[in-house]
């Protein structure tokens, strides 16, 4: 009996059936959804063939520590921004032997959040070696859970595209 939520098991195993067909492998760059979309995909049995590795950069030193985030973006942009998201799936995928990364950082709350950037702002970010990243805003709405939830499932589906569209 899985653990996960119905719905991110199902994302989890679209992903790795994606990556069955297509040869892709992945990885994770995760701020505030703590390593969920890698426990997801690393819930379903053989993931091992198709998951390289999961960073979990919660804070701003780990971000530039294990994925090479110049500390400038961040200081500039704030760590919840488009070009953080874009820096952390770039260092993502040179760090790593994926050829498919995925990253998300934001604001899970209740608290941290701002006027410009509210509880449940967050961007993720979607790259293929050799590719160009994109990057895109969401507001999500709900509790700390329900945002990271949210957040860990939007990465699955772009995830999922990213590698159908290959």
């Amino acid at each position: 009996m899985s653990l996960l939520p119905p719905a991110l098991e199902s994302h989890a195993r679209a992903v790795l059936a994606a990556c069955e067909a297509s040869g892709h492998v992945v990885a994770t760059a995760e701020s505030c959804t703590g390593g969920l979309v890698a426990a997801a995909l690393t819930a379903i049995p053989g993931s091992s063939n198709w998951l390289d590795r999961g960073f979990v950069t919660y804070s701003n030193q780990a971000k530039a520590e294990m994925l090479g985030v110049p500390m400038a973006l961040i200081e500039t942009h704030g760590a919840v921004s488009a070009v953080v998201a874009l820096a952390m799936v770039q260092g993502a995928l040179s760090h790593s032997r994926a050829t498919v990364a995925v990253s998300i950082t934001g604001i899970a709350g209740p608290g941290g959040g701002s006027p410009e950037k509210p509880v449940g702002t967050v961007y993720l970010a979607v790259g293929r070696k050799g590719g160009q990243a994109v990057a895109e805003l969401q507001n999500f709405d709900g509790d700390r859970d329900g945002v990271r939830l949210q957040s860990a499932l939007r990465a699955l589906e772009l995830l999922r595209e990213s590698i159908q569209t290959s």
